[in-house]
């Protein structure tokens, strides 16, 4: 008969993953895991804020410092926006009487600066620290905000919005009304309007969007961008006349024309800015800023019970 081929006996075919060694697999993605964690993902840890290095007593309600939210979108003309949405939010907060709200030109000191959530804190005296960034691609707008307890190093929200450009004012007010209902401040019926803003069409964002760089100009305070202002304020008021911050904006750049030394007519030039601000009061008598800056005018006319009343109307 033929040989027959010699053939050792073979192993039965266990599977690899099996038994014990799925269980070390899973221990190993698990701590591979954790490590990723730790190091790529997991938030920076936060330094605990002293009560008793604050420089300003803590005010027993709610307290809240906004920073200037960061440009991201590797185009230094979009930092007026950027400026103009940490304004807005800080002015919506600071409607809300329940809610101790930092001034813009307190912590607007950090622009720019690589500060500490701990050191904000103990410098204005605040429990709450909002920090954020803003990314801006064409029509498209993306938001991410954090909201830090500093006294106990951990956020207590964090969110990343994706939003069409005419969606940015229901947005900033969304992001208000989350802050407020992470810090549980409840909103009298009044102040709940804030929270559904109307709708605005391409040529209003336009608009808003001209009368908010012409902020960030102003705030530079000089010549040149005084005059870039002036510019954007009235583009702004060819585009939509029934807007009110561009009449104030050019009440400012008069003012400031006044001021610099620039005026041909110094006394013509604070005369217009008080007509321009007059004007955006008979629409609207509640803009307390407006009040405030038609108080500076008067006394540059030396008008002082009418620089008092404004001043007064204001507060």
């Amino acid at each position: 008969p033929p040989a027959v081929p010699f053939s050792a006996p073979q192993k039965p075919k266990i599977p690899w993953l099996s038994g014990y060694r799925w269980v070390m697999l899973v221990v190993v993605i698990g701590i591979v895991a954790v490590v990723i964690w730790k190091i790529f993902l997991s938030p920076a840890p936060i330094e605990v804020a002293s009560v008793e290095r604050m420089k300003f007593p803590l005010p027993e309600k709610p307290s809240i410092a906004v920073l200037p939210f960061v440009n991201i979108s590797g185009d230094p003309k979009q930092e007026f926006l950027c400026d103009g949405i940490t304004e807005n939010i800080i002015t919506a907060l600071s409607k809300v009487p329940r809610l101790f709200v930092i001034a813009r030109h307190s912590t607007f000191t950090y622009k720019g600066k690589p500060v500490k959530v701990k050191q904000v804190s103990e410098e204005l005296g605040v429990q709450y620290v909002l920090e954020g960034s803003v990314q801006k691609s064409a029509d498209r707008i993306r938001i991410t905000a954090q909201l830090i307890d500093a006294l106990k190093g951990y956020h207590i929200w964090a969110e990343r919005y994706d939003r069409d450009l005419t969606d940015l004012f229901a947005l900033q007010d969304e992001i208000t009304i989350r802050i407020l209902n992470a810090l549980r401040v409840k909103l009298t019926e009044g102040e709940r309007t804030f929270g559904t803003p109307p709708k605005y069409d391409k040529q209003d964002l336009d608009c808003i969007l001209k009368t908010m760089d012409a902020q960030a100009h102003f705030t530079r305070a000089n010549i040149e961008d005084n005059n870039v202002a002036r510019r954007l304020s009235e583009e702004a008021i060819a585009i939509c006349p029934e807007q009110l911050k561009p009449y104030s904006h050019l009440a400012m750049f008069h003012m400031l024309d006044y001021w610099f030394g620039t005026s041909k007519s110094p006394q013509e030039s604070i005369k217009k800015a008080i007509e321009l601000n007059q004007k955006s009061l008979a629409v609207d008598d509640t803009r307390a800023e407006v009040h405030g800056f038609l108080s500076q005018l008067y006394c540059l006319t030396k008008e002082w019970d009418k620089a008092i009343a404004e001043g007064e109307r204001g507060v």
